[in-house]
């Protein structure tokens, strides 16, 4: 009896065991595994939208520049046109720290870099204005067809936080006090701003 249940003993030991796969597969390294590649994923693309074609503190600066000024642009075109008083009024406050952040950026990159619109390169002013162009067409359209305001919102939060992405980029590699100083006041400011815009409703 005592060889049978030896005997018993072993045979459990050496029984085959489940499949690992599914318990791998649920298992909280493998979740986080494809958790942080698809955070890296949408890294890689966030990064190349806002950093193609530049690399160094100048060049993301100059496209800062550009992306400001043409911002205001659209911004003054259409501001008058949006219907709610709630959105003129954080229209009229993005206009205002834009504006702050394009003049004090522009005198610190004349200063700094002697820059100047020509200074620039074709390339990124070509690829600005087509951005611009496109922006200003999907507000036109959104303006004939009687739903500017909802677009005007979804479109300035999305500008928002393109340029916020850029001023922290920009803020994290240079050692530049000036030029930190500039970016994070328009980074607060525009942070304190962007929840207007992105919970704009219609129905408020």
């Amino acid at each position: 009896m005592e060889n049978l249940d030896y005997l018993n003993q072993i045979s459990g030991d050496v029984r085959p065991t489940k499949s690992g796969k599914p318990g791998f597969m649920s298992s909280p390294f493998f979740k986080l595994g494809v958790g942080g590649l698809i955070a890296l994923i949408l890294i890689l693309i966030l990064g190349a939208i806002l950093n193609a074609g530049s690399g160094g503190v100048k060049e993301q600066s100059f496209w800062l520049e550009l992306r400001l000024s043409n911002t205001l642009e659209v911004v003054s075109t259409y501001q008058a046109n949006v219907k709610s008083s709630d959105l003129r009024s954080s229209s009229a406050s993005l206009y205002g720290i834009l504006s702050n952040t394009e003049r004090e950026l522009n005198e610190y990159l004349a200063k700094k870099y002697n820059y100047t619109e020509k200074s620039v390169d074709k390339k990124m002013v070509e690829e600005a204005t087509l951005e611009k162009d496109g922006l200003s067409s999907e507000l036109f359209e959104a303006k004939i067809n009687g739903n500017l305001d909802r677009i005007y919102a979804h479109k300035m939060a999305y500008e928002i936080s393109l340029i916020s992405s850029k001023e922290s980029s920009i803020y994290g590699s240079t050692k530049d006090e000036e030029l930190k100083g500039i970016l994070e006041t328009s980074f607060n400011s525009l942070n304190n701003l962007y929840e207007k815009f992105n919970s704009f409703s219609e129905t408020n």
